[in-house]
């Protein structure tokens, strides 16, 4: 079928009817940047051949060469058979209008966090970004809300951990794309092993919190990013816990942090009750990122 398509088509109308197809038949789990087959045909094609992701108009009847049919048809045939999320066939992603180098060594960049940061969400927490003058992204995957923060935040000094090196790699990438060695520190850190000593005014992260029954029931398309970046325990909260009971020693005075952990809020509310959790207002919800200052961890004893 994929043969005789590279014979026959000619033009980037012939290649998204058919894509649409096949993604259809496929019945392909869309997670990482768009939810449809159209959408993420549209998307793939363009950038594929290096096209301006935000017009398809204008290229629709235009004749392709060869070798681009078979560029195109190469990444749709990866998507439809092997369910290889987009993001890794196309080498990049997208935070609002931020774009990251990605691949397989680290998830693919998806957070509320980057939400609220662009939203100024955090405000009444942190009356002027100014103030912040050392934070902390855990699990920092590919840097993307570690360099989020370094623009929001501009005098900050930002520590950005992760235990996989595979990670820190790809977030180098990203942080030499955005000239912003001198202010984001990478380390290879089992969360605050290798921060002895450090304090910050706002600590984020994105930890994993898939929990081990969604685990087995994930679509196929997530069995290509890393399982340690997903899975997080019986209950989808070990990483959250720890990061939780080391806030008091890891956040100056007047210190904010602010996790992001799925669908766990029931859970996690009915482990830790003394906690007065503020959640954070997202395009879905309520329930999905919480905020917790210093004070509110010391006056529930921790």
């Amino acid at each position: 079928m994929y043969d005789v398509a590279r014979t026959h088509f000619r033009t980037l109308r012939d290649c998204l009817r058919f894509a649409v197809t096949r993604f259809d038949d496929a019945k392909l789990f869309y997670g990482h940047g768009t939810d449809n087959a159209y959408d993420e045909a549209v998307y793939l094609m363009l950038a594929t051949l290096g096209l301006p992701r935000d017009r398809l108009e204008p290229f629709l009847d235009a004749s392709l060469l060869p070798s681009e049919i078979d560029k195109v048809m190469t990444v749709i045939q990866r998507r439809a058979e092997e369910r290889i999320p987009a993001a890794y066939l196309t080498k990049e992603a997208f935070l609002g209008e931020y774009r990251f180098y990605v691949d397989e060594r680290t998830i693919v960049p998806r957070s509320f966090i980057a939400e609220l940061l662009r939203e100024d969400a955090l405000e009444p927490w942190i009356e002027h970004p100014e103030l912040v003058h050392r934070a902390l992204d855990l699990c920092t995957g590919s840097g993307c809300l570690a360099i989020l923060m370094a623009d929001y935040f501009p005098d900050a000094e930002i520590d950005a951990v992760d235990l996989s090196s595979d990670a820190l790699d790809v977030a180098e990438i990203n942080v030499l794309e955005y000239d912003l060695g001198a202010r984001i520190h990478l380390i290879d850190s089992d969360l605050f092993t290798e921060l002895a000593g450090e304090t910050y005014d706002l600590i984020i992260s994105n930890p994993p919190y898939v929990d081990a029954h969604s685990m087995e029931e994930l679509p196929h398309e997530y069995t290509h990013e890393p399982e340690m970046a997903l899975g997080s325990g019986e209950d989808g909260l070990d990483v959250t816990r720890r990061i939780i009971e080391a806030g008091t020693t890891m956040l100056t005075s007047h210190g904010v942090m602010v996790v992001e952990i799925g669908h766990n809020r029931d859970v996690l509310e009915e482990a830790y009750p003394e906690l007065p959790f503020v959640w954070l207002d997202t395009s879905s919800g309520d329930g999905f990122v919480f905020l917790l200052t210093r004070q509110m961890l010391v006056d529930a004893g921790y």
